[in-house]
């Protein structure tokens, strides 16, 4: 009898307990971390990845986004390295003219005025001036992924255009080409003949939007393009100058990723699921039966999720493998499952 007592008691405890529980708000507070990597949607297991997206978030009780670390991670050797380090080691030889790369498919690289190394050459340039003015800058261009280089002796009449740099002039020569993958592949250079860094494309757009460069135009002069890159002038003669390099734009890798940040601190995690609208229909078609995208892609769709006008998340880069780094995120603090995730081209 005792032991029946006992039970039912126990069993009432056990049902108010979990009346208790269901009755309580969702607690999503702490930090929690997703990966998105390269190989993930062949087979390759995280362990076995040489690059890795990474997505750090901190959440309140409600599930408010208080903090977000977001990195791209690349493994060189035994060693992993961050490409959003924007430390870099640059110097220039004035004595060197620089000479056009063969584009193509048999690509052969250029002379260069510079020696650089850093993990990111997405939108770096560099600049000196020479102790006889000859000014030495090199840009590297979002759009074909060449690094074009300009020598202009303090001769050179610095209030003409920008437009006045064509690659057709020879005032704007790409050496080296940095990355493969670029938007433009170009075969030829005459086919850019008559362009010059901010009308090699549609989306060249994006060199002057925000940044260091925001508001030059074509018709802006070569100085106050130069000035804005920290090259002082007196009477319309650029001064000495060491090397000095950043980003323009949206500030490389680095500067992209602290836009997403920026974009979700402060948002509910439980209302942003997604950096990517993927009901968009530019995107949706290219998802296939196992929720990958930019794998199995049919006539009209694309393979790549990114916006550089409007841009997605704050960002200007693709952003299906970062969308998914953070839905990863998510899962761990238990706000979707893993079967809503959908797996980014890496």
């Amino acid at each position: 009898m005792k032991k029946g007592l006992w039970f039912a008691l126990s069993l009432i405890f056990v049902i108010g307990l979990v009346a208790c529980n269901q009755n309580q708000e969702p607690d999503y507070q702490g930090t929690y971390i997703g990966y998105s990597w390269k190989g993930e949607a062949q087979g390759t297991t995280f362990e076995e990845a040489t690059e890795y997206v990474k997505t750090e978030l901190t959440l309140s009780k409600d599930g408010t986004i208080e903090d977000v670390e977001m990195d791209f991670m690349i493994k060189k050797g035994d060693v992993w390295i961050s490409r959003l380090d924007t430390t870099a080691t640059v110097t220039v030889d004035f004595n060197v003219t620089p000479i056009a790369a063969t584009p193509g498919t048999n690509y052969v690289k250029g002379t260069s005025m510079f020696n650089i190394t850093t993990n990111d050459m997405m939108s770096f340039y560099a600049v000196a001036v020479d102790i006889d003015g000859t000014v030495a800058l090199l840009m590297v261009d979002p759009i074909t992924r060449y690094q074009f280089e300009f020598k202009l002796p303090s001769s050179f009449d610095f209030s003409q255009p920008i437009s006045s740099l064509s690659v057709g002039s020879g005032l704007m020569v790409p050496t080296v080409r940095v990355a493969g993958g670029g938007l433009l592949r170009p075969e030829s250079w005459d086919t850019l003949s008559e362009k010059h860094f901010l009308n090699i494309s549609g989306f060249s757009h994006v060199v002057k939007d925000n940044g260091v460069l925001e508001g030059i135009s074509a018709s802006s002069t070569v100085q106050v393009m130069l000035e804005k890159l920290g090259v002082t002038f007196i009477s319309g003669v650029p001064q000495t100058k060491t090397v000095s390099y950043g980003f323009f734009g949206m500030g490389g890798w680095s500067g992209n990723y602290e836009a997403i940040e920026t974009y979700l601190i402060g948002k509910n995690a439980l209302e942003v699921l997604s950096l990517v609208d993927w009901t968009n229909e530019r995107y949706a078609p290219a998802i296939n039966d196992q929720n990958q995208f930019g794998i199995d892609v049919p006539s009209g769709a694309t393979r790549t999720a990114q916006d550089s006008y409007d841009t997605i998340a704050g960002a200007t880069v693709r952003m299906s493998r970062e969308s998914e780094s953070y839905q990863k995120a998510l899962v761990e603090a238990g706000i979707i499952t893993l079967d809503q995730v959908i797996i980014g081209r890496f």
